[in-house]
């Protein structure tokens, strides 16, 4: 049975749909078949990030309404042929979003596939509703920031009263807290909140802490999921996200301030 996972936050802007892609990504390599649901339907940015908004024909609304079917509208990703995206509309409403419609989908996909991951809009209107309500797991993503950390603990209150597991009285939505742009130079000045103010805010389990990184924009830009830039401390990071939700042990990484060798020291690099 497939694992449908959430990735969802109360605010915009902290990175989802970088999450979704780059955990989407990192699970294909894996060998896993998954699939990248965009539910932001009228904003559609999940596309963008996979580099595959060109070849968008029929989006996700066109399949819950039957105007296509399933297998028209996945788009199978160049790089691993076990990874799909299922496109949000531009040009239709939340509203064109129905639970019935959701679940039958989903339940099509749970045929194909072992991971479902739903990129969720912010806040909690009727698309982030749906994303959450058949969800199985939930990353929340945040960032060190009072606000974020604020508006995510409101997530997490809707996560376990207003899913369908919680409405049928089932073992609660398993939670996991990502933290993106973490800075640890800003933790140290007091200008950013450390990794254990927010886990004792929100009490859920650390999945990953993702850097600040210039490489996110620049895979964003170029429409390849950031998991790719192995190199790159964010890349690195979220490989070691995906190791953790598949149940291995990695220790986290980039949380300390780096100490400068003696040459960045004296050239000021």
């Amino acid at each position: 049975m497939a694992r449908i996972i959430v990735v969802t936050s109360g605010k915009g802007g902290v990175g989802k749909t970088t999450t979704s892609a780059a955990i989407g990504t990192g699970l294909a390599q894996r060998g896993h078949r998954v699939v990248l649901i965009d539910f932001d339907v009228g904003l559609r940015n999940l596309d963008l990030i996979m580099g595959c908004e060109r070849r968008v024909v029929y989006d996700f609304i066109n399949v819950i309404n039957g105007e296509a079917g399933l297998n028209q509208a996945l788009i199978k990703d160049k790089r691993l042929e076990n990874l799909c995206v299922l496109a949000a509309s531009q040009t239709r409403d939340k509203d064109a979003l129905s639970q019935e419609g959701v679940e039958r989908v989903l339940n099509e996909l749970a045929n194909q596939f072992d991971f479902i991951l739903c990129d969720s809009p912010a806040g909690i209107e009727k698309g982030a509703h749906l994303a959450m309500y058949f969800a199985d797991e939930a990353i929340v993503v945040t960032n060190p920031e009072v606000s974020s950390v604020r508006d995510s603990d409101r997530m997490l209150g809707l996560l376990s009263a207003k899913s369908r597991r919680a409405e049928q009285n089932q073992e609660p939505i398993r939670e996991h807290l990502l933290l993106t742009r973490y800075n640890p130079e800003r933790v140290a000045k007091g200008e950013m909140l450390g990794v254990g103010d927010v886990e004792e805010i929100l009490s859920i389990k650390l999945l990953g802490v993702i850097p600040e990184s210039q490489a996110v924009l620049k895979a964003s830009n170029s429409g390849v999921p950031v998991i790719l830039d192995g190199e790159s401390d964010a890349g690195q990071a979220y490989a070691d996200a995906v190791e953790r939700l598949l149940g291995n042990e990695v220790p986290h990484r980039f949380l300390e301030v780096q100490k400068k060798g003696f040459l960045n020291r004296l050239f000021g690099s």
